[in-house]
Parts: C-alpha cells; structure tokens; sequence
C-alpha cells in the first residue's frame, strides 16, 4: 500500500483499530527505512483502559510492523493481535514475536 508524504503526515493521531473492530490505540510514531523510501512499522500507544493497553500491561503500547498494517484511511486498520502475538518479557533480552514489539 503506497502512502504519500502528504498521508504520511496525517497518520499521527489516527486511531488504530483492529481488523475484527476493536479499538488499539492511537498512532504516535512512525519508522522509516530512508535508504528504500519505505515505511517500516507505526508505533501505537496503548491507551489507557483499552484492548491494546489490557495485553501490553504496563507498556506504554507496541510497535507494529507495517506488513500487519490492512488499510489507512480515516483509521488505521491492523491484523488482530491476540496476547499470544506479544513477546513475554525477559530479564535478559527480549524477543519479538511475529514481528511485534512493546514499549
């Protein structure tokens, strides 16, 4: 999905739903690979008493890979992501599960 520099700019603060409807958060920042002109990942922050926010505990909200990103318009709509998609956090390292990361 091509985005312009004109969308690029507007996708902070949309909301981010998932593909079964339910609310994620918020978009707060986005990861650019400069060297292929291509969008990388949205990172979207858990807003406090939603669905995201419930999985990610205390996580400030996750880092989406732009691949699990279905659809920018008004929204932004993700895959669903379950607790199982997020990686359990270790105290020496952590470990992205299907590309998903927490902050």
């Amino acid at each position: 999905m091509a985005i312009t520099v004109k969308n690029l700019s507007e996708l902070f603060g949309k909301d981010v739903f998932t593909n079964k409807g339910i609310f994620a958060g918020k978009v707060i920042d986005v990861d650019i690979n400069l060297s292929k002109f291509r969008l990388q990942s949205l990172v979207i922050e858990a807003t406090r008493g939603g669905f995201l926010s419930s999985i990610v505990g205390g996580k400030k909200g996750v880092i989406v890979p732009y691949s699990l990103v279905d659809n920018v318009g008004d929204i932004v709509i993700i895959k669903h992501i379950s607790a199982a998609s997020i990686p359990e956090e270790k105290q020496e390292e952590e470990t992205p599960v299907s590309g998903l990361e927490t902050f």
